[in-house]
C-alpha cells in the first residue's frame, strides 16, 4: 500500500549549488529532500571545470539556508569577497554542504525516468493526488526507484553542450573530429592539456564568457609559448557590446573577463573571424582541421577546435511529465520571455519564484541553469532564490512564496533590442554576447587574474 502523499520525500535530482540549496530550503521547513546525484561527490559536474575561477564572490554563491545549515558544524565561511575556484566551491562549500545533508544524498544514483505513479502523460484521472516515481540506475549498476510528493530538477545543462553546427545540430564531420575538438574549457596548468594546445592553431567557436576565458588562457600560453595562436569565431559581427560590461559591469570580474578577450585580439595572440556559421569540419591531408562556413568561405587550417556555443538541457527522462517550456529556450512558459535573449536587457531580468517555474505537472519543478533551457544569463543567486521560493510553496507559505528576497546586480550597459547584434544568433544556439552572457555563475576570472570561465 502506498504512503500518504505528505509522508514522502521531495526528490532533488543533482547535488549541485542549486539542488543542495533546494535541500537546505526544505530542511530549513521541515520538509524532507533526498537528492539524487549521478555522480561520486557533491558538485560532480562543478568539479569537471574544478581549474576554472567564477566571476562570482564567495558572497554571493552561499545559499543561505545552506550557511544556517552549515554553521552549528564549525564550517567558516570564506572571505566574501573573493574569488572561489571550481574546485573551491565544490571542497569548501558544496562537499561540506552535502556532509550536513548526510544520507539525504545518495550518489551514483543516475535519474532515468520521472512519471506519476499508475499514470502515463496521457492519463488525467486523479493525476495530481498520485505521488511521482521517480526510476533511477543506482552506483552498482542495479535499478531502483523512490516514490516523492514533489520533484524539483536541478540537474543543470553541463552534460548537454551545444555543437558547432550554425543550425543547433552538429556541423558535418564535426562527430568525426572528436580527437581535435573539445566542449570545455582547458585547463592549461594541467601539462598533458598544455601540450595538447602549446605552439598550435586553436580555433575557439562562442562569443560568450566561456569563449571570452579560452581566448584569455590561450593568449597567456602565447606569451609563454611560441606558435601558440587563437582563431576566434563568432556566428555574428564585432560590435561595442562584444566584449561585455567592462569597468560598467556590476560584476566586476566578469566586465576584467572581456577586457582580457579583447586584449588578445588587440595584442595579436587571437585573429577575429566575423559572420561565420559552421556547416562541416573537414581534414586536410595532414590531418589538420579546416572549418567551412554555410556561406561556402574555408578558414586556414587550424590544430584544435574549442567549441563553447552554449548548453542545453536534457529533458528525455523528464518526458512523462506534463511540462510547460516555451518552444524556442525550452525553458518554462512563464519564464521565457523574461530571459529571452532575443529581446532581454540584463538589466530586465528580475528574482523570480515559483509562480513562474511552475508547470501543468504539479509540483515538478526545473531549477538552477535547467530552469533557463538554452537561455545564457544565469547567475546561482537567481538558482537560490528560486529553490527558496519553491519551498516555501511546498510547505504551504504562499506569502513567502511570492515574496522577492533577492537583488541582482546589473551590467550597466544593456540596452536597445537585447544582448545579439543579429537575434538569430541565440536560435542558432551560440552562448550569448552582450554584457550578460554566461553558461551559468560557473564562469569567469578574477578581476587580476582573468583566470576562468566555463
Amino acid at each position: 500500500m502506498t504512503a500518504p502523499i505528505e509522508t514522502l520525500p521531495v526528490v532533488v535530482i543533482g547535488a549541485g549549488p542549486a539542488g543542495l540549496a533546494a535541500a537546505a530550503h526544505l530542511v530549513d521547513r521541515g520538509l524532507e529532500p533526498l537528492v539524487l546525484e549521478a555522480g561520486p561527490a557533491a558538485g560532480s559536474a562543478v568539479r569537471e571545470w574544478a581549474h576554472v575561477r567564477l566571476f562570482s564572490t564567495w558572497g554571493e554563491v552561499v545559499d543561505p539556508a545552506a550557511e544556517k545549515l552549515l554553521a552549528p558544524t564549525g564550517w567558516v565561511k570564506p572571505d566574501a569577497a573573493a574569488y572561489p575556484s571550481g574546485g573551491d566551491w565544490a571542497e569548501r562549500y558544496l562537499q561540506p554542504l552535502a556532509d550536513v545533508l548526510g544520507g539525504r544524498v545518495r550518489y551514483g544514483a543516475t535519474v532515468t525516468g520521472v512519471s506519476r505513479t499508475g499514470r502515463d502523460r496521457i492519463v488525467d484521472a486523479d493525476r495530481d493526488a498520485q505521488p511521482f516515481v521517480i526510476h533511477y540506475t543506482a552506483a552498482d549498476g542495479s535499478e531502483a526507484r523512490v516514490l516523492a510528493r514533489a520533484v524539483i530538477d536541478a540537474s543543470g545543462t553541463w552534460s548537454t553542450p551545444s555543437p558547432a553546427g550554425g543550425s543547433g545540430l552538429p556541423a558535418l564531420g564535426e562527430k568525426n573530429a572528436a580527437d581535435r575538438i573539445t566542449y570545455r574549457i582547458p585547463d592549461l596548468k594541467n601539462p598533458a592539456v598544455r601540450a595538447r594546445y602549446a605552439g598550435k592553431r586553436t580555433a575557439v567557436i562562442g562569443s560568450g564568457a566561456s569563449a571570452f576565458t579560452a581566448l584569455a588562457h590561450l593568449a597567456e600560453l602565447a606569451r609563454e609559448e611560441s606558435g601558440t595562436h587563437a582563431v576566434w569565431i563568432l556566428r555574428r559581427g564585432i560590435s561595442g557590446s562584444t566584449f561585455g560590461g567592462g569597468a560598467a559591469d556590476q560584476l566586476p570580474a566578469r566586465g576584467a573577463l572581456g577586457l582580457a578577450a579583447k586584449a588578445a585580439v588587440d595584442d595579436g595572440h587571437a585573429d577575429a573571424v566575423t559572420g561565420f556559421r559552421t556547416d562541416a569540419v573537414e581534414r586536410d591531408t595532414d590531418g589538420r582541421l579546416v572549418l567551412v562556413g554555410e556561406d561556402g568561405r574555408r578558414l586556414d587550417p587550424v590544430d584544435e577546435v574549442i567549441v563553447l556555443t552554449g548548453l542545453r538541457p536534457d529533458l528525455t527522462f523528464l518526458d512523462e511529465l506534463r511540462l510547460g517550456l516555451d518552444e524556442r529556450l525550452q525553458a518554462p512558459t512563464a519564464l521565457a520571455p523574461l530571459i529571452d535573449p532575443n529581446q532581454h536587457s540584463c538589466g530586465t531580468v528580475y528574482p523570480h519564484g515559483v509562480g513562474e517555474l511552475s508547470h501543468p505537472e504539479r509540483d515538478a519543478y526545473l531549477v538552477g541553469m535547467k530552469s533557463y533551457g538554452r537561455a545564457p544569463t544565469f547567475l546561482a543567486m537567481t538558482g537560490y532564490e528560486q529553490v527558496r521560493s519553491i519551498a516555501a510553496h511546498l510547505a504551504g507559505d504562499r506569502e513567502a512564496a511570492e515574496r522577492v528576497e533577492l537583488t541582482l546586480p546589473e551590467t550597466g550597459v544593456c540596452g536597445g533590442a537585447g544582448l545579439f547584434d543579429e537575434p538569430a544568433a541565440a536560435s542558432a544556439g551560440e552562448s550569448g554576447g552582450g554584457c550578460c552572457a554566461t553558461p551559468a555563475t560557473l564562469t569567469i576570472g578574477t578581476p587580476a587574474t582573468v583566470s576562468g570561465g566555463c
